[in-house]
């Protein structure tokens, strides 16, 4: 298993002999307008990607998507993206990938298969009240092969029982966590804080930990400096890669 993050959610996989793109969000620096109502107004993505489009998707042999808000699934991914490519998603958003042309596009509903690999939805709470039931739905993932560690891919959520209770049930040895606690000017956080993901690395003491999702959109206000240290006060062990770093590689070790 090997996985590079690109930026924010987006994640470039090595996965049982499988090039997989998650979440793309590909747009350049700028070109979108600031995610509303939050406390730092200013045009999204707030970095550049780490190179050039053509060079992520190189190779790429399928795409997997927890969600199609743009931070995770943008007009310029779903520009570019060749239409006959294999697409993961979830059921709630197949019909927009089918009407956008992607022919080989299916939906998770509980489990599917790309060759040696399973695909297990995994339930995602993006916020709490009001907030969060106009976020929904949003997903996470479980892949999981012969030849790999498990790998739990959150989606956008907070810590809560369903995270937990993933982890009790499929025991991933490799944890990827959307965190930058991310919110509005009203209402609690949609992503994970920092207190979060230390929740759930306790949760998890036989996996290792990625945090990612943070400063490349405009509504997350965790850094990555803050998540590190608040991790190193609590005595857990969380990898916070920058954009195009290798967060995890365990051919390599």
């Amino acid at each position: 298993m090997k996985i590079e993050l690109i930026r924010h959610a987006t994640l470039l996989m090595e996965y049982a002999g499988i090039r997989l793109l998650v979440d793309p969000m590909l747009s350049e620096a700028g070109a979108m307008a600031p995610i509303q109502n939050s406390p730092q107004p200013r045009n999204n993505p707030l970095v550049p990607l780490p190179r050039p489009v053509e060079q992520i998707l190189d190779g790429v042999q399928a795409v997997l998507v927890t969600h199609t808000h743009r931070d995770h699934w943008d007009a310029a991914a779903e520009g570019v993206l060749k239409r006959d490519l294999k697409l993961f998603c979830q059921p709630e958003d197949l019909e927009r990938m089918k009407t956008a042309g992607f022919s080989d596009a299916s939906a998770v509903a509980d489990e599917s298969r790309l060759g040696g690999i399973s695909i297990t939805r995994t339930p995602a709470q993006h916020g709490t009240g009001e907030i969060g039931r106009a976020m929904a739905p949003s997903s996470g993932y479980v892949l999981k092969s012969a030849k790999e560690p498990t790998l739990y891919i959150t989606g956008d959520t907070i810590w809560y029982e369903e995270v937990e209770a993933t982890i009790v049930k499929h025991r991933p040895a490799v944890i990827v966590a959307n965190a930058g606690g991310a919110r509005f000017l009203e209402g609690d956080p949609i992503t994970m804080t920092a207190e979060d993901v230390i929740r759930t690395a306790r949760a998890a003491p036989q996996a290792l930990l990625v945090a990612v999702h943070m400063e490349a959109i405009n509504h997350c206000l965790v850094t990555r400096q803050e998540l590190a240290d608040a991790a190193r006060a609590a005595d857990v062990r969380v990898v916070v890669p920058g954009d195009g770093a290798t967060a995890v590689d365990t051919d390599g070790n």
